[in-house]
């Protein structure tokens, strides 16, 4: 899963059925429309003052290259860079990586997990990726990393490519796949097409990577019941070791809302919430018969006790993060930032050597606890020991009467210490953790 912005979290939107503009999925605490440039201006200042020893370290390198932009997506990607301008970015990459590990704050840690995100990393020939990680090896040594996580697109894959990034140190290989239909790939404007996928994983399986993911998206244009059902058994052949669902959203920046303000509609051309999260429940329900184990409102692992999701975890329980790369974000002793979101801006900045922040905010203890506790959320259980032993706050009395109508609606309850949401309250989560959201930060705009 990579680093996300969500524009326009409103509940009411996504209980209302119809799927329209903007996105659901919380990926953040407080929204980003409370960060802001003077606080960036500050950062400085933060990393010069020392860490807490015993809070994990992560990395995380944009690569905002594509062959081609989806539809649907929203992140910040190019599809016209040439050679020498890719060169330049990585190079902007890697020494803004090398300012962070000189400052105190960061000196002498090592990360615990590496996240290689997109845009398209597997866009990068070998040459490329190689240069990169040795360089980032040599800024922040891998010698503690438990995960190194890679997102691929299949069309941007062979068996030498494969081989090469396994060779790297990547343990966890993440194919978008989305649909297994070429004609719905096409639509979506995705590059890649249905033989292309099993060619990649058969030659990932090949390569000998520890975990390989499989993305899949329900609701996506013109995908119907039967497809998705077919979507399903095809994966479940395949036996992937971990399997995301992301339910279909329309963000504004993305070609299905441009699309719809042009032609002046409101409703997007994609599924409703009700059918995108009932094919959801559906492939969770195929997935558990065949001895899966839903692991959160969007994964299944095929063994819990040996496929772990090191990035998603620690990120969620409060874990620092240096974010290398255009408009990346970055989680470092509670003050978020994200950087410039354009890549000449950027590249030109860290050749000055400036830090391409712009924006970012200082969180409060209590924002940090909400932050974890919506996070959390969407492993479909909360642990109160956990946050009185770390905040100590008493969550359950703190949030009361959140926990007491989601009880009274059938979707949750207390079981012992700690909460446990339904399987319907969890294919909806992002839709119920704004009630959890200090006053201050309810209704707000993530943008």
């Amino acid at each position: 899963m990579s680093q996300t912005s969500a524009q326009d979290c409103k509940t009411e939107t996504v209980e209302a059925g119809e799927t329209t503009a903007g996105n659901y999925f919380v990926s953040n605490y407080p929204p980003f429309h409370f960060w802001d440039k003077g606080t960036a201006q500050h950062l400085g200042e933060m990393l010069a003052q020392p860490a807490a020893p015993e809070t994990p370290l992560g990395v995380y390198f944009h690569i905002p290259f594509c062959r081609k932009r989806c539809h649907f997506c929203y992140f910040r990607v190019y599809t016209d860079r040439g050679a020498q301008e890719i060169h330049r970015y990585l190079d902007a990459g890697v020494e803004e990586l090398a300012r962070y590990a000189a400052a105190p704050f960061v000196n002498g840690r090592l990360p615990r997990f590496v996240y290689f995100g997109g845009g398209t990393p597997s866009y990068l020939s070998v040459s490329q990726l190689r240069s990169l990680t040795d360089r980032m090896k040599a800024i922040l040594p891998w010698n503690e990393v438990e995960e190194v996580t890679f997102e691929a697109e299949p069309g941007t894959l062979n068996e030498s490519k494969l081989h090469a990034i396994r060779e790297l140190g990547v343990t966890r290989l993440s194919l978008g796949v989305e649909n297994f239909n070429s004609h719905i790939l096409e639509i979506n404007g995705r590059a890649h097409r249905a033989d292309e996928i099993q060619r990649a994983y058969a030659a990932a399986r090949a390569a000998g990577f520890p975990q390989i993911n499989i993305d899949l998206i329900s609701g996506m244009v013109e995908e119907t019941e039967e497809n998705w059902q077919e979507n399903i058994r095809l994966l479940l052949e395949m036996e992937p070791d971990c399997v995301t669902i992301y339910q279909m959203e329309v963000p504004y920046n993305t070609g299905i809302f441009k699309q719809m303000k042009a032609e002046g509609k409101l409703v997007a051309p994609v599924a409703n919430w009700a059918t995108k999260r009932a094919w959801t429940g559906y492939a969770f329900e195929q997935l558990e018969k065949a001895g899966y184990t839903v692991t959160s409102g969007y994964t299944a692992v095929r063994n819990p006790e040996r496929t772990r999701f090191v990035y998603r975890d620690s990120l969620w329980k409060g874990a620092d993060l240096i974010g290398a790369g255009v408009s990346a974000f970055s989680h470092i002793g509670g003050v978020h930032f994200q950087n410039v979101t354009e890549i000449e801006q950027y590249i030109e900045q860290v050749g000055k050597g400036e830090l391409p922040v712009l924006r970012a905010m200082a969180t409060t203890p209590e924002e940090r606890m909400i932050r974890e506790l919506i996070l959390q959320l969407k492993l479909g259980r909360v642990s109160a020991e956990y946050f009185t032993r770390k905040f100590g706050e008493d969550v359950a009395i703190k949030f009361a009467p959140q926990w007491a109508d989601l009880a009274a609606r059938g979707l949750g309850l207390w079981k012992g210490e700690a909460f446990e949401l339904t399987r319907n309250a969890l294919l909806m989560v992002d839709s119920l953790l704004h009630a959890f959201f200090l006053p201050r930060h309810q209704n707000s705009r993530y943008v």
